[in-house]
């Protein structure tokens, strides 16, 4: 039976301290020195096995430098509205804030999103239909007369926007056997099959408030319009018994130097 992916579109809901997304450093967003937080139960759960960790996808996410304090979410869904909120000095009332995202989508440089007009008491706010998948790093700056505001202080965030895929579970039967990638599968094997990604291509799922970041180890699925075939393992962690509509999305490495 498909599953409800359960993630909301456009709420700002809290869900307490805790990494946004799991899988170590996020992209690079530029190394401002403003501040970031992630609110939310986090709740991870770590598999001493594999090193993997699953954890609350349903966090607000926010971060302050710059004069400004940016809010959003960490997760959300391709074609989704994705809310930006947030706050400046009053003074700065009539100033436009340009949100711009940074991401393999955007080639690593930063491009426009969405504007926001700061209002009489300071808070501005601003909805993006989200038309790109992927981790992107997410920052506000004036835009403007901004000469004593320095791009790298801009309140930056990393959002990763994700495609509703069905999944299937795989594992039975082939216990002991090679993967397409090599990989010997075992009951405990963390991963996922994919029919074109390159072999441990890494991966961020999403389901019902749960995300992990697994790589690719097997090719297929080549049944009943699936996208991606999930170890039992991995199925498990997720909380996903047999097939179920999930986010999916593929996390290029950003290139060094660039």
């Amino acid at each position: 039976m498909i599953g409800a992916l359960a993630l909301p579109a456009l709420a700002l809901a809290s869900s307490g301290g805790g990494s946004a997304l799991p899988g170590g450093s996020p992209i690079d967003s530029g190394s401002g020195s403003g501040t970031s937080q992630a609110t939310g139960s986090s709740n991870a759960i770590r598999n001493t096995d594999t090193g993997t960790s699953i954890q609350n996808g349903n966090l607000t996410v926010s971060s302050t430098g710059n004069g400004i304090t940016l809010v959003t979410r960490a997760s959300t869904m391709l074609r989704n509205q994705l809310s930006f909120s947030g706050t400046a000095a009053s003074s700065q009332a009539g100033q436009t804030v340009e949100i711009e995202r940074l991401g393999h989508q955007t080639n690593w440089k930063w491009a426009p999103t969405v504007q926001a007009t700061i209002g009489s008491d300071g808070s501005f706010s601003a909805r993006w239909h989200t038309n790109h998948i992927g981790r992107f790093s997410i920052r506000a700056r004036f835009v403007g007369n901004t000469s004593s505001y320095a791009a790298s202080a801009s309140p930056t965030v990393t959002v990763t926007v994700y495609r509703q895929s069905i999944a299937t579970e795989y594992g039975d039967g082939f216990w002991g056997h090679k993967t397409a990638c090599g990989q010997t599968l075992k009951r405990s094997t963390i991963g996922v099959a994919n029919r074109t990604l390159k072999c441990g291509t890494q991966v961020a799922l999403y389901y019902h408030g749960r995300t992990m970041i697994v790589p690719v180890i097997d090719r297929g699925p080549y049944a009943n319009h699936a996208d991606w075939d999930l170890t039992v393992a991995t199925d498990n962690a997720m909380g996903i018994d047999g097939t179920a509509t999930i986010g999916a999305v593929s996390l290029p490495q950003q290139p060094s130097g660039s």
